[in-house]
């Protein structure tokens, strides 16, 4: 594959995790998720892939806003990064939140597809 096509490859792919974002369909969600899946919360918080599907498998965490922006997709090979504006909603233990962030997702292709590895967030103010 191209960079181009590489580039329209991984945008695609954000836009479905968006919405499987919004299913709170765990099973949908981990399909984009590689094996060793990170996540950095914008409080510093990690959380490994098993623990996080199983506060959205609990409802723990829903969300009913998933939204990415700006996209600035980065290719190197096999890896990619994927830096955009997001908007994040939904509830949190049965709290509201909606946050406007950077996310940073750390992308790997495996099998000829696109796997992200590490989501880094950042609040924006």
């Amino acid at each position: 594959m191209n960079e181009d096509s590489d580039r329209a490859e991984l945008a695609r792919v954000v836009a479905e995790w968006d919405r499987a974002m919004i299913s709170n369909d765990a099973d949908a969600i981990a399909r984009f998720m590689a094996d060793d899946w990170v996540i950095v919360g914008p409080d510093g918080s990690v959380t490994e892939k098993e623990p996080f599907l199983d506060l959205v498998r609990s409802g723990a965490l829903t969300h009913d806003v998933m939204e990415s922006h700006e996209l600035d997709i980065r290719v190197h090979g096999d890896a990619a990064a994927v830096i955009a504006r997001g908007v994040s909603g939904g509830t949190w233990r049965e709290e509201r939140f909606l946050l406007q962030e950077r996310v940073t997702s750390m992308f790997i292709r495996r099998d000829a597809e696109w796997r992200c590895i590490a989501p880094h967030l950042s609040k924006l103010e």
